[in-house]
C-alpha cells in the first residue's frame, strides 16, 4: 500500500528548482487511486486533450495559471480545486511564476497484451516518444511536449 502521509509543501520546497513534470506520485500496487504532484515552468502549456475514461480532480498548490475546459477559461491560484469530468476537452497553462498542482483520479488498469485483428498498412510507427516516462501514459497528441496526465516532459524523438 502507498505511504499514508506526504507533505507536498516539503516535496515542492526540496525538489530541485529546475525539475519539472511529476515531482511525486502515489505508488503501491494495491491502490485504487492515482495522484501526481506536477510542477510546470512559467508559460508551459499542457496541450488540449480529452481524457475519455477518468474524471480528474485538480488542486492548485503554488503559482498560477489557467485551465481551459467546458469551452471556458478558468483562472487557477493556490487553493483552487477543480473537478474535470471524463470526456471533457481540457488544457492547462502555467502563469509567469509557474504552476504546481496535484491531480487525483481512479487508477488505470495496467497494460495488457491482447490479440488484435490484422490491419492493413503494416506495422505502426514507433510511439516511444509519446509514452510518458513518469506515468507510462501514451499521449494521444503526437505534437505534445508534456504528459496530459502528470505533466512530465515527453521524450523527444
Amino acid at each position: 500500500m502507498p505511504s499514508a502521509r506526504v507533505h507536498l509543501a516539503d516535496v515542492l520546497r526540496t525538489a530541485d528548482a529546475s525539475r519539472t513534470g511529476a515531482l511525486w506520485k502515489l505508488d503501491g500496487a494495491a491502490r485504487q487511486l492515482d495522484a501526481n504532484l506536477v510542477r510546470l515552468p512559467a508559460a508551459t502549456v499542457v496541450t488540449e486533450h480529452v481524457e475519455p475514461d477518468l474524471d480528474v480532480l485538480l488542486v492548485v498548490l503554488e503559482g498560477d495559471g489557467s485551465l481551459q475546459h467546458a469551452g471556458e477559461e478558468e483562472q487557477l491560484a493556490p487553493g483552487a480545486l477543480v473537478f474535470v469530468p471524463r470526456g471533457e476537452r481540457r488544457s492547462v497553462t502555467a502563469g509567469p511564476d509557474g504552476l504546481a498542482y496535484l491531480t487525483a483520479h481512479r487508477r488505470r488498469p495496467g497494460l495488457t497484451i491482447a490479440r488484435t485483428p490484422a490491419r492493413e498498412g503494416g506495422e505502426p510507427a514507433c510511439l516511444l516518444s509519446r509514452i510518458c516516462p513518469a506515468c507510462d501514459r501514451l499521449s494521444g497528441d503526437p505534437a505534445a511536449a508534456y504528459c496530459a496526465r502528470c505533466g512530465a516532459r515527453l521524450p523527444t524523438s
